[in-house]
């Protein structure tokens, strides 16, 4: 953990005008900022913090890489040099590969499961119904954990 005055910093002019972050392909800002990172082999892409962080949890240590020029060293060890945690396990997709093809994920992911029946129990229909992210399957919610009303019919995960 460090102090803003003393965190880690990239040896990068600011993000060109029409930079992009090629996680969301939203706008970057412009500036250099501790939101925002840039990969130094191609310094051509650049991403939000959040972006990139919820990359390196889906892609595991084993794949995590810059999805502009696929570099690998450089790119791993500048994310980790400015506080990206790339976990040491398979990524998402291995994970649920190496389950049987009809698993899927059951459990809520809330940071506070409010279910009385905890986080493994699901219900069909109703507060208790266990919504998937409709991006990656990795992580669950019940509908009042995430405050997802009945009338919605897909969750996205803060990741994706």
């Amino acid at each position: 953990s460090f102090c803003w005055e003393h965190r880690p910093q990239q040896a990068v002019e600011a993000a060109p005008e029409d930079a992009t972050c090629l996680v969301c392909l939203d706008p970057v800002e412009g500036s250099k900022s501790h939101g925002t990172v840039v990969c130094p082999a191609c310094k051509h892409a650049w991403f939000h913090r959040r972006c990139i962080q919820g990359q390196a949890i889906r892609d595991g240590i084993t794949w995590f890489r810059c999805p502009l020029c696929r570099d690998r060293d450089a790119f791993l060890t500048t994310m980790l040099t400015m506080g990206i945690r790339i976990p040491f396990r398979l990524s998402s997709w291995e994970s649920l590969a190496e389950e049987s093809p009809s698993a899927r994920h059951s459990r809520c992911d809330a940071d506070r499961c409010l279910c009385p029946g905890g986080r493994e129990r699901a219900e069909e229909e109703g507060p208790w119904e266990l919504l998937l992210c409709s991006s990656c399957a990795a992580e669950g919610t019940h509908r009042r954990c995430s405050s997802v009303s009945s009338t919605r019919a897909s969750w996205e995960c803060d990741c994706c």
